[in-house]
């Protein structure tokens, strides 16, 4: 059924080892269940019920996750949302959406949920084969905010998106300036944790921690001072556990100070 070179199927191994389905065709199931198996997968699970597919995902710790988008039982943008907002150890897993459902509307959903990538039925082994050579081989950039949790939007394979960077040649032209871009969105991102703190404490303290971790290594690679010294407050209090929204303004707000206020304008 499908062929490949053993280099590169070896360099996907880890990624294909384990694979969750959730789609409630039976043959489309089966179709991806033995292309998988023809890739090296040694657990292929297929579930036609939301619930029960996340039951899976905590069970088994899938490498790889298919979904369709909808079905009787399955809403594959509220399955991806929710494993990504998860604690599973598999929340950060590469998501593929297998679809004949393939509009604007349902790329673009996908896209903002957290989806890798994005297929459309009925499809060609050759095509599954690069979405999967993509999520294992070319990872992408992981984005822990509020609003968005997932891989980073501006390398989604969806064709629509207009914004920067969709392109490789839209990439930083330096590596100064790709991290003041990672510094940047760092510090949008801690803006819009705080602004939506009571709405999911625990999203955005996960968020804000995740921050803390990229401005401490932005910091020490720039050799920036004051910008150290202002995560350090914040990490200092993400430290005594529980935060509140009272407590976090202050050291937040330090590290905002240090932003230019066009970045403090993106965030909202």
């Amino acid at each position: 059924m499908f062929s490949a070179d053993t280099k590169t199927l070896n360099r996907i191994e880890p990624v294909v080892r384990r694979v969750l389905i959730a789609d409630p065709n039976l043959a489309s199931a089966r179709l991806l269940q033995d292309i998988m198996k023809s890739m090296g997968a040694r657990e292929v699970v297929t579930e036609a019920d939301e619930h029960r597919a996340l039951d899976h995902a905590r069970e088994m710790e899938p490498g790889l996750i298919f979904t369709e988008r909808s079905g009787p039982k399955l809403d594959g943008e509220q399955l991806a949302r929710r494993i990504r907002r998860s604690h599973l150890a598999c929340r950060r897993a590469p998501i593929i959406m297998v679809t004949a459902d393939a509009t604007a509307t349902s790329i673009r959903g996908a896209r903002d949920v957290g989806v890798h990538e994005f297929l459309r039925k009925p499809f060609a082994s050759a095509d599954l084969f690069r979405r999967i050579e993509n999520v294992a081989l070319k990872p992408r950039d992981w984005v822990e905010g509020v609003r968005y949790v997932g891989p980073d939007r501006r390398r989604f394979n969806s064709g629509e998106y207009a914004g920067p960077q969709k392109r490789t040649a839209d990439k930083p032209a330096s590596a100064a300036q790709a991290a003041l871009e990672v510094k940047d969105q760092a510090m949008r991102i801690l803006a819009a944790a705080l602004a939506k703190f009571d709405n999911d404490p625990t999203q955005a303290t996960r968020a804000i921690r995740q921050q803390v971790e990229t401005l401490k290594a932005v910091a020490t690679k720039n050799s920036d001072a004051r910008l150290a010294i202002a995560v350090a407050g914040l990490d200092g209090y993400m430290a005594l556990g529980a935060p509140n929204k009272a407590g976090l303004a202050e050291p937040i707000g330090a590290i905002l100070a240090l932003a230019p206020p066009e970045t403090l304008a993106r965030a909202g």
